[in-house]
């Protein structure tokens, strides 16, 4: 059932950003929760940039979303995960 409600025509191509500290186990942490959440043998393309004095890593994870359900999972999932300070 399409869900009228929302900006998204899915499936599409939706740029997910997630910050935290900048770490490896970071980095590892969010890989790990948004490969969980989008579909078996899609790709994920991952870019990061540091901040100025290199406290804090900004990941940008895109990918095919399916569903506005799929993305709120993910969300919820980074957001309570200890490491992440922030998603957009």
């Amino acid at each position: 059932m399409e869900d009228k409600n929302t900006l998204f025509q899915f499936p599409c191509s939706y740029p997910l950003k997630v910050m935290g500290r900048n770490t490896s186990e970071f980095y590892s942490a969010v890989s790990a929760i948004v490969e969980k959440h989008v579909a078996p043998g899609s790709e994920v393309a991952y870019s990061s940039r540091t901040s100025r004095w290199e406290k804090y890593l900004s990941i940008t994870a895109t990918f095919s979303a399916e569903s506005q359900e799929q993305l709120r999972r993910l969300y919820e999932e980074l957001n309570r995960h200890h490491l992440v300070l922030m998603t957009l």
